[in-house]
Protein backbone atom coordinates (compact mmCIF):
# COMPACT_ATOMS: atom_id res chain seq x y z
CA UNK A 1 0.00 0.00 0.00
CA UNK A 2 1.31 3.46 -0.93
CA UNK A 3 0.45 5.45 2.17
CA UNK A 4 1.85 8.68 0.73
CA UNK A 5 -1.42 9.28 -1.16
CA UNK A 6 -3.71 8.74 1.84
CA UNK A 7 -5.29 11.76 3.51
CA UNK A 8 -8.04 12.88 5.86
CA UNK A 9 -10.52 15.62 4.95
CA UNK A 10 -13.44 17.14 6.85
CA UNK A 11 -16.69 16.98 4.91
CA UNK A 12 -19.88 18.63 6.13
CA UNK A 13 -23.04 16.52 5.98
CA UNK A 14 -26.55 17.71 6.95
CA UNK A 15 -27.71 16.16 10.23
CA UNK A 16 -31.04 16.06 12.03
CA UNK A 17 -32.41 14.54 15.20
CA UNK A 18 -35.14 11.92 14.82
CA UNK A 19 -38.29 12.83 16.70
CA UNK A 20 -38.61 15.22 19.62
CA UNK A 21 -36.71 15.34 22.88
CA UNK A 22 -39.48 14.30 25.26
CA UNK A 23 -38.09 10.75 25.42
CA UNK A 24 -34.67 9.21 24.93
CA UNK A 25 -34.28 7.06 21.80
CA UNK A 26 -31.62 4.61 20.68
CA UNK A 27 -31.24 1.69 18.32
CA UNK A 28 -28.07 -0.03 19.46
CA UNK A 29 -25.51 -1.88 17.43
CA UNK A 30 -23.85 -1.00 14.16
CA UNK A 31 -24.46 -4.37 12.48
CA UNK A 32 -27.95 -3.87 11.05
CA UNK A 33 -29.95 -1.10 9.44
CA UNK A 34 -32.88 0.42 11.35
CA UNK A 35 -34.56 1.46 8.08
CA UNK A 36 -37.41 -0.54 6.56
CA UNK A 37 -36.73 -1.77 3.03
CA UNK A 38 -38.71 1.13 1.51
CA UNK A 39 -36.77 3.66 3.62
CA UNK A 40 -39.85 5.06 5.37
CA UNK A 41 -39.72 3.58 8.88
CA UNK A 42 -36.77 3.70 11.30
CA UNK A 43 -36.78 1.27 14.24
CA UNK A 44 -35.95 2.53 17.74
CA UNK A 45 -36.16 1.81 21.45
CA UNK A 46 -37.71 4.53 23.62
CA UNK A 47 -37.11 5.15 27.34
CA UNK A 48 -37.80 8.09 29.68
CA UNK A 49 -34.22 8.31 31.01
CA UNK A 50 -30.79 8.79 29.43
CA UNK A 51 -28.99 6.55 31.91
CA UNK A 52 -29.91 3.79 34.35
CA UNK A 53 -28.54 0.56 35.74
CA UNK A 54 -30.00 -2.50 34.03
CA UNK A 55 -32.68 -4.37 35.99
CA UNK A 56 -35.01 -7.25 35.05
CA UNK A 57 -38.04 -4.95 35.49
CA UNK A 58 -36.68 -1.97 33.55
CA UNK A 59 -38.95 -1.54 30.56
CA UNK A 60 -38.33 0.03 27.14
CA UNK A 61 -40.89 0.80 24.47
CA UNK A 62 -40.23 -0.69 21.04
CA UNK A 63 -41.35 1.06 17.87
CA UNK A 64 -40.48 3.03 14.77
CA UNK A 65 -40.32 6.58 13.43
CA UNK A 66 -42.37 7.42 10.33
CA UNK A 67 -39.99 9.67 8.40
CA UNK A 68 -42.73 10.62 5.92
CA UNK A 69 -45.07 11.85 8.66
CA UNK A 70 -43.06 14.28 10.80
CA UNK A 71 -41.11 11.43 12.40
CA UNK A 72 -44.19 10.31 14.33
CA UNK A 73 -43.22 7.49 16.70
CA UNK A 74 -45.37 4.33 16.68
CA UNK A 75 -45.12 1.92 19.62
CA UNK A 76 -45.36 -1.76 18.63
CA UNK A 77 -44.58 -3.28 22.04
CA UNK A 78 -42.41 -3.16 25.10
CA UNK A 79 -39.62 -5.27 26.53
CA UNK A 80 -37.53 -5.77 29.67
CA UNK A 81 -34.81 -7.68 27.77
CA UNK A 82 -32.53 -4.94 26.53
CA UNK A 83 -29.24 -3.20 27.16
CA UNK A 84 -27.79 0.16 26.21
CA UNK A 85 -25.36 -1.28 23.66
CA UNK A 86 -27.59 -3.58 21.62
CA UNK A 87 -31.08 -2.66 22.68
CA UNK A 88 -33.44 -5.64 22.36
CA UNK A 89 -31.93 -6.89 19.05
CA UNK A 90 -34.74 -5.06 17.23
CA UNK A 91 -34.43 -5.64 13.47
CA UNK A 92 -36.45 -6.02 10.28
CA UNK A 93 -37.17 -9.38 8.69
CA UNK A 94 -36.23 -8.21 5.20
CA UNK A 95 -36.81 -11.64 3.65
CA UNK A 96 -40.43 -11.87 4.84
CA UNK A 97 -43.42 -10.32 3.03
CA UNK A 98 -44.62 -6.88 4.10
CA UNK A 99 -43.04 -5.12 7.04
CA UNK A 100 -42.15 -7.46 9.89
CA UNK A 101 -39.84 -6.69 12.81
CA UNK A 102 -38.41 -8.98 15.47
CA UNK A 103 -37.20 -8.16 18.99
CA UNK A 104 -36.45 -9.94 22.26
CA UNK A 105 -38.78 -10.07 25.26
CA UNK A 106 -38.93 -11.70 28.66
CA UNK A 107 -40.65 -15.09 28.52
CA UNK A 108 -43.43 -15.54 31.07
CA UNK A 109 -44.21 -19.06 29.77
CA UNK A 110 -40.77 -20.69 29.65
CA UNK A 111 -40.62 -23.45 27.07
CA UNK A 112 -37.43 -22.78 25.14
CA UNK A 113 -33.72 -23.48 25.44
CA UNK A 114 -33.22 -20.27 27.43
CA UNK A 115 -36.33 -20.16 29.66
CA UNK A 116 -36.09 -16.52 30.72
CA UNK A 117 -36.12 -15.00 27.24
CA UNK A 118 -37.99 -15.25 23.96
CA UNK A 119 -38.71 -13.12 20.89
CA UNK A 120 -41.69 -11.47 19.21
CA UNK A 121 -42.25 -11.08 15.47
CA UNK A 122 -44.49 -8.04 14.88
CA UNK A 123 -46.26 -7.48 11.59
CA UNK A 124 -46.40 -3.69 11.17
CA UNK A 125 -49.05 -3.89 8.46
CA UNK A 126 -51.50 -6.14 10.31
CA UNK A 127 -50.52 -5.41 13.92
CA UNK A 128 -50.28 -9.13 14.67
CA UNK A 129 -47.63 -10.65 16.95
CA UNK A 130 -46.08 -14.11 16.85
CA UNK A 131 -44.05 -15.42 19.79
CA UNK A 132 -40.83 -17.47 19.58
CA UNK A 133 -39.70 -19.49 22.63
CA UNK A 134 -36.05 -18.38 22.34
CA UNK A 135 -34.38 -14.97 21.88
CA UNK A 136 -32.43 -14.02 18.78
CA UNK A 137 -29.06 -12.35 18.22
CA UNK A 138 -28.65 -11.98 14.43
CA UNK A 139 -31.17 -12.72 11.69
CA UNK A 140 -30.16 -14.16 8.32
CA UNK A 141 -30.79 -11.72 5.44
CA UNK A 142 -33.19 -14.24 3.88
CA UNK A 143 -35.11 -14.31 7.22
CA UNK A 144 -35.25 -18.12 7.26
CA UNK A 145 -33.29 -18.44 10.48
CA UNK A 146 -31.60 -16.51 13.27
CA UNK A 147 -28.58 -17.25 15.42
CA UNK A 148 -28.73 -16.99 19.19
CA UNK A 149 -26.73 -17.55 22.37
CA UNK A 150 -27.42 -17.55 26.11
CA UNK A 151 -27.91 -13.89 27.06
CA UNK A 152 -27.63 -14.82 30.75
CA UNK A 153 -24.12 -16.09 30.05
CA UNK A 154 -23.36 -12.84 28.23
CA UNK A 155 -24.52 -10.84 31.25
CA UNK A 156 -21.90 -12.65 33.31
CA UNK A 157 -19.06 -12.50 30.80
CA UNK A 158 -19.80 -9.26 28.93
CA UNK A 159 -22.48 -7.38 30.84
CA UNK A 160 -22.82 -4.60 28.25
CA UNK A 161 -24.49 -6.97 25.75
CA UNK A 162 -26.28 -9.43 28.07
CA UNK A 163 -29.66 -9.51 29.82
CA UNK A 164 -30.03 -9.59 33.58
CA UNK A 165 -32.29 -12.03 35.39
CA UNK A 166 -34.33 -11.68 38.62
CA UNK A 167 -31.90 -13.92 40.48
CA UNK A 168 -28.16 -13.34 40.36
CA UNK A 169 -26.69 -16.20 38.31
CA UNK A 170 -23.05 -15.06 38.49
CA UNK A 171 -20.85 -18.11 38.83
CA UNK A 172 -23.74 -20.52 38.24
CA UNK A 173 -23.28 -21.16 34.52
CA UNK A 174 -20.96 -24.01 33.48
CA UNK A 175 -17.59 -22.87 32.16
CA UNK A 176 -17.54 -24.87 28.93
CA UNK A 177 -20.73 -26.93 28.44
CA UNK A 178 -21.21 -29.59 25.78
CA UNK A 179 -24.95 -28.91 25.36
CA UNK A 180 -24.89 -25.19 24.65
CA UNK A 181 -23.07 -22.83 22.32
CA UNK A 182 -23.85 -21.22 18.98
CA UNK A 183 -27.51 -21.98 18.26
CA UNK A 184 -29.75 -21.71 15.20
CA UNK A 185 -33.41 -20.68 15.47
CA UNK A 186 -35.86 -21.63 12.69
CA UNK A 187 -37.98 -18.48 12.38
CA UNK A 188 -40.99 -20.37 11.01
CA UNK A 189 -41.14 -23.27 13.47
CA UNK A 190 -39.31 -21.69 16.42
CA UNK A 191 -37.17 -24.82 16.76
CA UNK A 192 -33.66 -24.22 18.16
CA UNK A 193 -30.60 -26.45 17.67
CA UNK A 194 -26.91 -26.22 18.65
CA UNK A 195 -24.53 -25.71 15.71
CA UNK A 196 -21.34 -25.97 17.76
CA UNK A 197 -20.96 -26.32 21.54
CA UNK A 198 -18.55 -24.49 23.81
CA UNK A 199 -16.80 -27.77 24.49
CA UNK A 200 -16.39 -28.37 20.76
CA UNK A 201 -14.97 -24.88 20.35
CA UNK A 202 -12.46 -25.39 23.14
CA UNK A 203 -11.23 -28.58 21.49
CA UNK A 204 -10.90 -26.96 18.06
CA UNK A 205 -7.24 -25.86 17.87
CA UNK A 206 -7.15 -26.00 21.67
CA UNK A 207 -5.05 -23.48 23.62
CA UNK A 208 -3.86 -24.05 27.18
CA UNK A 209 -5.39 -20.72 28.22
CA UNK A 210 -8.82 -22.28 27.61
CA UNK A 211 -8.40 -24.65 30.55
CA UNK A 212 -10.47 -23.62 33.58
CA UNK A 213 -11.80 -20.60 31.64
CA UNK A 214 -15.37 -19.53 31.00
CA UNK A 215 -16.26 -19.48 27.29
CA UNK A 216 -18.81 -17.43 25.37
CA UNK A 217 -19.75 -16.27 21.86
CA UNK A 218 -20.51 -12.77 20.61
CA UNK A 219 -20.50 -10.54 17.50
CA UNK A 220 -22.43 -13.00 15.36
CA UNK A 221 -22.92 -11.90 11.76
CA UNK A 222 -24.44 -13.68 8.73
CA UNK A 223 -23.23 -12.99 5.21
CA UNK A 224 -25.56 -11.40 2.60
CA UNK A 225 -26.32 -14.76 0.96
CA UNK A 226 -27.26 -16.28 4.37
CA UNK A 227 -24.78 -19.11 3.66
CA UNK A 228 -22.00 -18.36 6.16
CA UNK A 229 -21.83 -17.21 9.79
CA UNK A 230 -18.99 -15.40 11.53
CA UNK A 231 -18.61 -15.09 15.30
CA UNK A 232 -16.10 -14.35 18.04
CA UNK A 233 -15.21 -17.15 20.43
CA UNK A 234 -14.00 -15.61 23.67
CA UNK A 235 -12.74 -17.01 26.96
CA UNK A 236 -11.16 -15.81 30.19
CA UNK A 237 -10.10 -16.89 33.68
CA UNK A 238 -10.81 -13.43 35.12
CA UNK A 239 -14.29 -12.42 33.98
CA UNK A 240 -14.30 -9.13 35.89
CA UNK A 241 -11.42 -7.72 33.83
CA UNK A 242 -11.96 -7.36 30.08
CA UNK A 243 -8.24 -6.93 29.38
CA UNK A 244 -7.95 -10.63 30.24
CA UNK A 245 -10.34 -11.65 27.48
CA UNK A 246 -8.93 -13.82 24.70
CA UNK A 247 -10.44 -13.93 21.25
CA UNK A 248 -10.80 -15.98 18.09
CA UNK A 249 -12.43 -15.01 14.81
CA UNK A 250 -14.41 -18.00 13.49
CA UNK A 251 -16.75 -18.86 10.62
CA UNK A 252 -19.14 -21.77 10.13
CA UNK A 253 -21.91 -22.95 7.80
CA UNK A 254 -25.56 -22.60 8.90
CA UNK A 255 -25.73 -26.39 9.38
CA UNK A 256 -22.68 -26.44 11.66
CA UNK A 257 -20.24 -27.78 9.06
CA UNK A 258 -16.91 -26.44 7.77
CA UNK A 259 -15.85 -24.43 10.84
CA UNK A 260 -12.76 -22.30 10.27
CA UNK A 261 -10.38 -20.41 12.52
CA UNK A 262 -9.35 -17.14 10.86
CA UNK A 263 -7.49 -15.41 13.71
CA UNK A 264 -6.40 -16.17 17.28
CA UNK A 265 -5.26 -13.44 19.69
CA UNK A 266 -4.06 -15.76 22.48
CA UNK A 267 -1.36 -13.78 24.31
CA UNK A 268 0.36 -13.44 27.72
CA UNK A 269 -1.84 -12.10 30.49
CA UNK A 270 0.10 -10.30 33.24
CA UNK A 271 -3.31 -9.17 34.52
CA UNK A 272 -3.78 -12.64 36.01
CA UNK A 273 -1.12 -11.98 38.63
CA UNK A 274 -2.54 -11.79 42.16
CA UNK A 275 -1.38 -8.19 42.63
CA UNK A 276 -3.21 -6.83 39.56
CA UNK A 277 -6.07 -4.41 40.29
CA UNK A 278 -8.90 -4.79 37.72
CA UNK A 279 -10.43 -1.56 39.05
CA UNK A 280 -7.48 0.30 37.54
CA UNK A 281 -8.70 -0.52 34.04
CA UNK A 282 -10.21 2.51 32.26
CA UNK A 283 -13.61 2.50 30.56
CA UNK A 284 -12.16 2.20 27.06
CA UNK A 285 -8.87 0.40 27.76
CA UNK A 286 -10.35 -2.85 26.51
CA UNK A 287 -11.48 -1.40 23.18
CA UNK A 288 -8.03 0.12 22.69
CA UNK A 289 -6.12 -3.06 23.53
CA UNK A 290 -3.39 -4.07 21.08
CA UNK A 291 -4.70 -7.66 21.12
CA UNK A 292 -8.44 -7.30 20.83
CA UNK A 293 -10.39 -8.82 17.93
CA UNK A 294 -13.57 -6.80 17.64
CA UNK A 295 -16.49 -5.63 15.50
CA UNK A 296 -16.25 -8.06 12.58
CA UNK A 297 -18.60 -7.48 9.63
CA UNK A 298 -19.06 -9.08 6.24
CA UNK A 299 -18.00 -6.91 3.31
CA UNK A 300 -19.55 -9.41 0.92
CA UNK A 301 -20.16 -13.16 0.96
CA UNK A 302 -16.46 -14.04 1.17
CA UNK A 303 -14.65 -11.20 2.98
CA UNK A 304 -14.74 -9.93 6.57
CA UNK A 305 -13.55 -6.57 7.90
CA UNK A 306 -12.40 -6.57 11.52
CA UNK A 307 -10.31 -4.59 13.96
CA UNK A 308 -7.68 -7.00 15.19
CA UNK A 309 -4.08 -8.20 15.37
CA UNK A 310 -2.48 -10.08 12.49
CA UNK A 311 1.25 -10.70 12.08
CA UNK A 312 1.85 -8.85 15.38
CA UNK A 313 0.22 -5.61 14.22
CA UNK A 314 -3.30 -4.39 14.97
CA UNK A 315 -5.22 -2.65 12.18
CA UNK A 316 -8.46 -2.69 10.26
CA UNK A 317 -7.98 -6.01 8.47
CA UNK A 318 -9.80 -7.63 5.55
CA UNK A 319 -9.97 -11.45 5.81
CA UNK A 320 -10.79 -13.80 2.97
CA UNK A 321 -13.02 -16.50 4.49
CA UNK A 322 -11.25 -19.48 2.94
CA UNK A 323 -8.67 -22.06 4.02
CA UNK A 324 -5.37 -20.14 4.15
CA UNK A 325 -7.26 -17.03 2.98
CA UNK A 326 -5.39 -13.77 2.53
CA UNK A 327 -5.43 -11.00 5.14
CA UNK A 328 -4.87 -7.41 4.04
CA UNK A 329 -4.51 -4.19 6.04
CA UNK A 330 -7.09 -1.48 5.30
CA UNK A 331 -5.60 2.03 5.42
CA UNK A 332 -2.94 1.51 8.05
CA UNK A 333 -2.19 5.25 8.19
CA UNK A 334 -5.72 6.70 8.33
CA UNK A 335 -7.89 4.20 10.21
CA UNK A 336 -5.75 3.77 13.29
CA UNK A 337 -8.36 3.33 16.04
CA UNK A 338 -10.86 0.64 16.88
CA UNK A 339 -14.38 1.45 15.71
CA UNK A 340 -17.72 0.09 14.54
CA UNK A 341 -17.35 -0.41 10.80
CA UNK A 342 -19.53 -1.50 7.91
CA UNK A 343 -19.40 -1.26 4.14
CA UNK A 344 -22.02 0.57 2.14
CA UNK A 345 -24.76 -1.89 1.09
CA UNK A 346 -24.64 -0.57 -2.48
CA UNK A 347 -20.91 0.08 -3.02
CA UNK A 348 -18.02 -1.44 -1.07
CA UNK A 349 -15.88 1.52 -2.05
CA UNK A 350 -17.25 3.19 1.10
CA UNK A 351 -16.41 2.02 4.64
CA UNK A 352 -18.30 3.70 7.49
CA UNK A 353 -16.78 3.75 10.98
CA UNK A 354 -16.39 5.74 14.19
CA UNK A 355 -13.89 6.11 17.03
CA UNK A 356 -14.05 5.76 20.78
CA UNK A 357 -13.82 9.00 22.79
CA UNK A 358 -10.55 10.89 22.87
CA UNK A 359 -9.08 10.54 26.36
CA UNK A 360 -8.76 14.32 26.80
CA UNK A 361 -11.67 15.83 24.85
CA UNK A 362 -14.27 13.02 25.06
CA UNK A 363 -14.88 13.57 21.34
CA UNK A 364 -15.85 10.70 19.03
CA UNK A 365 -15.28 10.98 15.29
CA UNK A 366 -17.51 9.69 12.51
CA UNK A 367 -15.70 8.67 9.32
CA UNK A 368 -16.34 7.36 5.81
CA UNK A 369 -13.30 5.85 4.13
CA UNK A 370 -13.01 5.94 0.33
CA UNK A 371 -11.15 2.75 -0.59
CA UNK A 372 -10.76 3.89 -4.18
CA UNK A 373 -9.06 7.22 -3.46
CA UNK A 374 -7.46 6.15 -0.16
CA UNK A 375 -9.24 9.09 1.46
CA UNK A 376 -11.04 9.37 4.81
CA UNK A 377 -13.92 11.84 5.17
CA UNK A 378 -14.48 13.03 8.74
CA UNK A 379 -18.21 13.80 8.68
CA UNK A 380 -18.78 14.60 12.33
CA UNK A 381 -17.42 15.06 15.84
CA UNK A 382 -19.62 14.22 18.83
CA UNK A 383 -19.03 14.86 22.51
CA UNK A 384 -19.91 12.07 24.93
CA UNK A 385 -20.75 12.60 28.57
CA UNK A 386 -19.05 10.58 31.27
CA UNK A 387 -21.35 7.55 31.35
CA UNK A 388 -20.49 4.19 32.88
CA UNK A 389 -19.17 1.40 30.69
CA UNK A 390 -22.45 -0.53 30.68
CA UNK A 391 -24.60 2.52 29.89
CA UNK A 392 -22.23 4.40 27.56
CA UNK A 393 -23.52 5.59 24.19
CA UNK A 394 -21.32 4.60 21.25
CA UNK A 395 -22.19 6.17 17.89
CA UNK A 396 -22.70 2.74 16.27
CA UNK A 397 -23.17 4.17 12.74
CA UNK A 398 -25.62 2.33 10.45
CA UNK A 399 -26.25 2.72 6.70
CA UNK A 400 -29.61 3.22 5.02
CA UNK A 401 -30.35 0.60 2.36
CA UNK A 402 -29.66 3.03 -0.48
CA UNK A 403 -26.30 4.03 1.01
CA UNK A 404 -27.24 7.73 1.11
CA UNK A 405 -27.92 8.17 4.83
CA UNK A 406 -26.27 7.22 8.10
CA UNK A 407 -27.99 6.82 11.49
CA UNK A 408 -26.18 7.15 14.83
CA UNK A 409 -26.96 7.15 18.55
CA UNK A 410 -25.46 10.05 20.49
CA UNK A 411 -25.61 11.99 23.78
CA UNK A 412 -23.81 15.12 22.59
CA UNK A 413 -26.87 17.30 23.34
CA UNK A 414 -27.32 15.97 26.88
CA UNK A 415 -29.96 13.37 25.96
CA UNK A 416 -29.73 9.99 24.24
CA UNK A 417 -31.10 10.42 20.74
CA UNK A 418 -30.86 9.09 17.21
CA UNK A 419 -29.60 11.29 14.38
CA UNK A 420 -29.63 10.95 10.61
CA UNK A 421 -26.84 12.31 8.42
CA UNK A 422 -27.27 12.85 4.69
CA UNK A 423 -23.99 11.55 3.22
CA UNK A 424 -24.69 12.10 -0.46
CA UNK A 425 -22.02 14.80 -0.58
CA UNK A 426 -19.52 12.01 0.12
CA UNK A 427 -20.82 8.95 -1.69
CA UNK A 428 -22.00 10.79 -4.80
CA UNK A 429 -18.86 12.89 -5.16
Amino acid sequence: MDSSHQKLVKTTCPIRQLGDGEYNHFFGYYNKSPWSQDGRYVLADRVPMMDADLRPDLSAEVGYFDTRNDDEFHVIGETTTWNWQMGCQLQWLAGKPGRQAIYNVRNDKPNGRYPSFGAVIHNVDSGENRFLPDPIYSVAPNSDYAITVDFSRLFITHETIGYCEPNDKTGQVPLCPSDDGLCRVNLDSGETSVLVSYQDLSQFYHRDSMNDAIHWISHIEINPASTRILFLHRWTRRVEDETCFLHRLMTINPDGSDMRLLEDSDHPLPQLEDNFDPNAVGTYDYEKSEYQISHPMWRDNKHIVVWGPHNNAIHYQLYHDAPDGEVNVISGDLLTENGHMSYSPVNTRWLLTDTYPDSETNIRKLLIYDAQKKLAHEIGEFYTSDLKKVSRCDLHPRWSHDGKQVCIDSVHEGVRQMYILDVRSVVES
